[in-house]
């Protein structure tokens, strides 16, 4: 056990790029599910996704969900005209086991491509590669030598690894790799493995608490932005391929991705999306910014007011989060054309009613939110009892009125429809109510409605609750 570093697993790692590229497939597998192939994800409409949360694979930046394998995702979903759903796992157990188990469709990491995975999973084609490197710290006053005296200073031949003490990830192919060097060389290498991620063991090599680890290139590489003092000029390794994985059964989903994958790596869109995460030189002031959520834990500069006052109201605070970004992008000075204001868009009616102007600071503007919120809960609570269901009645109500949610409720209950269900029940009627059918209903109190935005205001909000939720504990 690596005791020394425990206290390292509580923290929200500062750079977790691809961290789990290379480690090994499980031995624990979970028993076996019916298979969710393309069929089955056709006909429920979505494509569930398990990825790791990272500096470029997936993460928070300014409210918004961001990263490499989050835009690729994104992008596939819209080719399949399904939604995505999004899983995290920082464990490569649970996410094999999550696949094996029917629970996700898909493992969006770059994985290295090995004999002993292909036997268990389906790679989708491999879209990149990259080599194991070792990461070593550079001499001290490192900007005034020479490269040749940097380098004399460094390990360069593998053989000089003997003796040293190496720590690499639990269950990676790092581990594995450094026991093979070890043969090759003749020698012992004395390999640490260690609970804690690629990306915390490369901050302990520049911070001077361990001498070396081991990583994917593309790692070491993104990393060194990070820390100049870094070396990763040494690979232990053959190049590897990185690749998706679907269940190895699922062969009409690993046809459409590795079509659609085909043509979509020679496309300008990809070419946007990798150089954004992976040789864009903002990256490393993004990953030192507050609102960089995977170093700080913050999603926006209002955090504890929004903690503050979604605790009154008994909402998660990563929900109002969630509801704030898609109302003002966190912004207190927004202004809409119709005349809302503020980080929570309140009509200046709204606005007077619970104590605000246009002049008010953000914590009053966050309250008297919470207030009208709090206020249309109460107007919900009887006809929607269950409270989890009762916020998307809300949500819906902040965006359109709840004039227009209740006219939805009753031709709902008219149709035999549910009406304390929102999804596949009220959102329904609350699209007709843009048809005169039945915005002219006797039961239609308020008239007519374009319900579409307010369906896919509500979507937005809990789809980025969710991605919060991921990232955010």
């Amino acid at each position: 056990m690596f005791k020394r570093f425990t206290y390292l697993q509580g923290l929200l790692p500062i750079i977790l790029m691809l961290a789990v590229t290379c480690r090994d497939t499980p031995d624990r597998i979970a028993p076996k599910r019916e298979v969710n192939d393309l069929p089955r994800i056709l006909e429920k409409g979505k494509l569930i996704a398990i990825t790791d949360y990272s500096s470029t694979d997936y993460f928070i930046y300014r409210g918004q969900p961001l990263g490499y394998q989050y835009d690729m995702l994104q992008d596939l979903a819209d080719h399949m005209n399904i939604k995505l759903e999004v899983v995290v796992s920082n464990s490569l157990e649970e996410t094999f086991n999550c696949l094996r188990m029917g629970d996700c469709d898909l493992i969006a990491l770059n994985l290295t491509v090995t004999k002993r995975r292909r036997s268990q999973v389906n790679f989708i084609t491999p879209h990149g590669q990259t080599r194991q490197v070792l990461v070593q710290r550079k001499p001290e006053n490192w900007e005034r030598m020479s490269p040749s005296q940097v380098d004399r200073a460094l390990i360069r031949n593998q053989l000089d690894l003997a003796g040293k003490k190496v720590y690499v990830q639990h269950n990676s192919a790092y581990y594995r790799r450094m026991l093979n060097l070890a043969e090759e060389i003749g020698d012992t290498i004395d390999v640490v493995d260690v609970p804690e991620d690629v990306e915390t063991l490369i901050m302990l090599v520049a911070d001077g608490q361990i001498d070396y680890t081991v990583c994917d290139e593309n790692v070491a590489l993104v990393n060194q932005t990070y820390y100049p003092n870094l070396d990763i000029r040494t690979a232990v390794s053959f190049p590897q391929n990185l690749a998706w994985a679907v269940n190895s059964e699922a062969t009409q989903l690993k046809e459409v991705i590795d079509e659609w994958l085909d043509q979509y790596r020679k496309s300008a869109r990809y070419a946007v999306i990798y150089n954004k995460y992976f040789k864009n030189q903002r990256s490393a002031s993004i990953v030192k910014s507050d609102l960089f959520t995977l170093s700080s834990g913050k999603i926006s500069a209002y955090d504890d007011h929004i903690k503050e006052y979604s605790e009154q109201i008994g909402w998660d605070w990563r929900l109002l989060a969630s509801m704030i970004y898609q109302e003002s992008r966190f912004d207190p000075g927004a202004r809409s054309w119709a005349g809302a204001f503020g980080l929570m868009q309140l009509m200046p009616v709204t606005a007077r009613r619970f104590g605000i102007n246009m002049n008010s600071p953000a914590r009053d503007q966050i309250n008297a939110g919470t207030q009208f919120i709090s206020w249309l809960d109460k107007r919900f609570i009887a006809s929607v009892p269950d409270k989890e269901e009762r916020i998307k009645f809300i949500l819906a109500s902040y965006n359109a009125g709840p004039g227009h949610i209740f006219d939805a409720i009753r031709l709902a209950d008219k149709d035999g429809k549910d009406p304390r269900k929102w999804h596949g029940n009220v959102d329904e009627y609350l699209l007709k109510k843009s048809n005169p059918q039945y915005y002219q209903d006797p039961v239609v109190k308020y008239g007519y409605c374009r319900g579409t935005e307010t369906i896919n205001y509500v979507n937005q909000v809990l789809d980025r609750y969710n991605h919060y939720r991921n990232i955010i504990y």
